[in-house]
């Protein structure tokens, strides 16, 4: 069953938010807290854990809602979206600092509304999961070992002299630099050579 999308409003006029909480409802998002204050939305963001916050930028309180998005991105992803009156291109600057998600200029048209939500949720989803494939990528980076070079091997025992200049069965020093493992056999060469009673019958 399709996860209704959370959403924290932040907003500092209460008829704004009244009014913009009725709309996303209606479009079928729940709106699962609101803050008038940079603090609240911080706070908000970890007390109800939202998968979007549309942020005012002018809020009630010292803080505004650019400087509020910058804190709650030190310790959290959420995506957001800033919501403003403000179309003046300094606060654009700044806003565009703070890595959102969407910038809607108010009066906005419902459909605006949706699609930045919608594409919102889809550019951190594909972030998420880029990340993810970025960590298990340098695991197995990590994981990677390869032998490159020159190796000096005792053209005798085939032993492998190390950085150490003690020397190492072939098998143990390629077990120890690679991901390889191994299985013992016998060739039919050192078969004959080993084992002579077994093969004079046969020629």
């Amino acid at each position: 069953m399709h996860r209704q999308i959370s959403i924290l409003v932040v907003e500092d006029d209460p008829n704004v938010s009244t009014v913009l909480t009725a709309r996303l409802e209606s479009l079928d998002y729940h709106v699962c807290g609101s803050a008038e204050t940079g603090l609240e939305a911080i706070s908000g963001v970890y007390r109800h854990n939202p998968d979007i916050v549309t942020m005012d930028i002018l809020l009630k309180g010292e803080m505004n809602g650019i400087e509020a998005a910058a804190k709650i991105a030190e310790g959290s992803d959420v995506p957001i979206i800033y919501m403003t009156c403000l179309s003046d291109q300094q606060v654009f600057k700044r806003a565009i600092g703070t890595h959102p998600y969407g910038y809607i200029i108010k009066p906005y048209d419902i459909n605006e509304l949706r699609s930045a939500i919608e594409i919102a949720v889809v550019k951190h989803q594909a972030a998420k999961e880029r990340e993810t494939l970025i960590a298990q990528l340098q695991k197995a980076l990590k994981e990677v070992k390869t032998l490159s070079g020159l190796l000096p091997i005792c053209a005798s025992c085939k032993k492998i002299r190390k950085d150490d200049s003690t020397w190492q069965q072939i098998e143990e020093y390629i077990a120890s630099h690679s991901e390889a493992d191994f299985t013992h056999g016998i060739c039919p060469e050192c078969a004959h050579q080993l084992y002579p009673e077994l093969y004079k019958n046969k020629g």
